[in-house]
């Protein structure tokens, strides 16, 4: 079922993944199919043992179910982030409203799927998300890139605009780096989509807008713009004036 090239940790063991669930029997599917890709494979069945293991085991994806026995996947979330802001994390929920979406979105989430799934999307998406992080392909080679006074390594993964540090979620990294590798260049909302998400979000193109809005108000707030919307088309990356 492997679904790309072999991804690594930097420093050259395989990547990490936490599943959380209460289901037994979907844990163990899922780590099955994770371990055969490679990857080092922990679980938990509660919110407080998780939050532990994450402390513990410092995955790179942490696979969060939104319903837990006691404490909520937001709730698991916010204290995972408190020790790690970073840790790109796909929530599975049995909700399918646009409203739970983006709920769980706006509080941080980077990615969720919704039960039932298959094997093979979890897979995808968890790979997309190392991808987003740390995590590399063999065949990779990162860069430097600077637009105007902001600069962002994807090495370590800082980000600056002058001489102050922006710390960004996984998701909000690659959505800045995609824009600055097309400085000036405006990018569609699909075509957004389809490069930071790496596949249909189910034309859920309010999930741009709404990464975008965290961009600005990290990037941009209290200093010259330089993330601008081009009504009807989409949104460009320039040097601020």
């Amino acid at each position: 079922m492997s679904t790309g090239p072999t991804l690594t940790r930097p420093d050259g063991t395989a990547p990490r993944v936490l599943v959380v669930d209460d289901e037994r029997n979907l844990t163990e599917l899922l780590s099955m199919a994770l371990r055969y890709e490679g990857w080092d494979v922990k679980t938990a069945m509660t919110g407080m043992t998780a939050v532990r293991e994450a402390r513990e085991f410092s995955p790179d994806v942490v696979i969060l179910d939104w319903m837990l026995p006691d404490v909520d996947g937001l709730g698991v979330l916010r204290r995972m982030r408190e020790h790690d802001p970073r840790i790109p994390v796909l929530f599975l929920t049995a909700r399918d409203a646009v409203e739970d979406r983006v709920a769980g979105l706006t509080a941080g989430g980077d990615d969720y799927v919704t039960k039932p799934f298959s094997l093979e999307e979890v897979v995808a998406r968890v790979r997309a998300l190392m991808r987003r992080s740390t995590i590399t392909a063999q065949d990779e080679t990162d860069s430097r890139l600077i637009v105007g006074d902001l600069s962002l390594d994807e090495d370590s993964h800082e980000v600056k605009r002058g001489d102050a540090e922006i710390g960004l979620t996984a998701t909000e990294f690659e959505l800045l780096r995609y824009l600055m590798r097309n400085p000036k260049r405006v990018l569609s909302k699909s075509q957004i989509l389809d490069r930071v998400w790496n596949y249909d979000f189910g034309g859920q193109a309010n999930v741009v807008e709404l990464y975008i809005s965290y961009l600005r108000k990290k990037i941009d707030a209290g200093r010259a713009p330089m993330i601008h919307t081009v009504r009807g088309v989409g949104y460009v990356l320039k040097p601020a004036e």
